[in-house]
This record gives C-alpha cells, sequence and structure tokens, in this order.
C-alpha cells in the first residue's frame, strides 16, 4: 500500500457533506475522507503496532471498515474521534492476535548477532530513543493515551470520546501514566531524558 502524503485537514462541516452525499448514493466521494485521514491513522497505527507492514494492513482495513459501517456515525462525536476510536479498537485486536499466536508457536531462532532491522531504523525518526524504549513496557490502552496525547495532540475531551471516559477520567490516567514515565526516563545521573514539560497538558 502506498501512504499518500496528508492533505489539508478537512473542517468539520465538509466531512458532513461528504458523509451525506456517500450515503445517498456517491460511493466515490468517500475517497475524500481517505485521503483526508489516512496519512494520520496510518502513523497513529504504527506507533501503536510498532510494524510498519501491520500499520499497512490496519489502515486499507479500517478505512473499508468506516466506509461498511458509516451510517452509524452520529454528529454529536467528531468524525476524527470516531474514526481514531475504530482504528483503537481495530489496532487492540491485532495486537491481542499476535501476542495469542507468539504464545502458541515456539521461537526458534539460531542465536545471531543482532542486526537492527528497517523498521527499528524507521522508529528512530518517530519518536526520540528514551521514549522508543519506554513505549513497548507499556500496556496496550497506556501507549495508546500517550500516542493520543503527544504525538496526535488530541485534546483530553477528544480523547474522552474515542475512548469512551470523561475529560476528568482521561486527566487522571494520563498524569498517573506520566509519572510512571517519570520514573522510567531517568539517566545515571537522575536527570530527566525526556522533557514532559506544560505542553502537554495545554491542549485542554
Amino acid at each position: 500500500m502506498s501512504i499518500q502524503p496528508t492533505k489539508p485537514e478537512m473542517k468539520e462541516l465538509d466531512i458532513e457533506v461528504i458523509i451525506e452525499r456517500v450515503l445517498n448514493g456517491d460511493r466515490q466521494a468517500f475517497v475524500h475522507i481517505v485521503e483526508a485521514f489516512q496519512q494520520q491513522i496510518f502513523m497513529y497505527c504504527w506507533r501503536l503496532l510498532n510494524q510498519r507492514q501491520d500499520a499497512e494492513d490496519a489502515v486499507q482495513e479500517i478505512m473499508v471498515k468506516a466506509y461498511q459501517k458509516l451510517e452509524t456515525y452520529k454528529p454529536e462525536t467528531s468524525f476524527s474521534a470516531w474514526l481514531y476510536k475504530m482504528a483503537y479498537h481495530h489496532c487492540l485486536n491485532m495486537l491481542r492476535r499476535k501476542r495469542y499466536f507468539q504464545n502458541i508457536v515456539p521461537k526458534l531462532r539460531a542465536d545471531k548477532e543482532h542486526v537492527a532491522s528497517a523498521e527499528q531504523e524507521a522508529q528512530k525518526y518517530i519518536i526520540s530513543e528514551p521514549m522508543e524504549r519506554a513505549l513497548p513496557r507499556l500496556s496496550p490502552d497506556e501507549r495508546n493515551l500517550l500516542i493520543l496525547r503527544i504525538f496526535e495532540e488530541k485534546s483530553f475531551a477528544e480523547i474522552g470520546q474515542i475512548l469512551d471516559k470523561t475529560k476528568d477520567t482521561v486527566k487522571k490516567r494520563y498524569s498517573r501514566l506520566i509519572q510512571k514515565l517519570k520514573k522510567w526516563m531517568h539517566d545515571r545521573e537522575g536527570e530527566p531524558r525526556w522533557n514532559f514539560n506544560e505542553m502537554t497538558w495545554r491542549k485542554s
């Protein structure tokens, strides 16, 4: 799958018009939604799944699912939050299946010198090195919260829509998560190696 460059952000009003066109039989109009959201959903899935190929597969499946379930979308929720919620549950199911597969298949690997894969090298351009080490230690729910807040720059209110939680609940969970990460991400001198400053809290 070739991920296209990000299109200018689509306004909610424009999205409502496109959705109405699709639901009225103009199937081709859905391509505008794909063009507007596929890149950001792809990056979100990549960070959550930690594998480019899995993310490419996921974004295709998510867009198909979004098209099939478009009539269930309610304007009370932002379309972005609706789509991210769908992407989150899809990726969570992928992670569960992958974990199950890894548990039942024996690892028959010869002891070889580890060579960093192209995937691992690419990840360095997506997240900082300390954060790269921390993300795998988080649960899928914790990783999702961190990605939505820091990388996707979602407000606490929108994250609440995605996770079906109140804004206050999301803020409390995020605060606990940041405290956990602060304990992990210190160097030998005790200085933080990644800055959790007020910027992560400004977008309410």
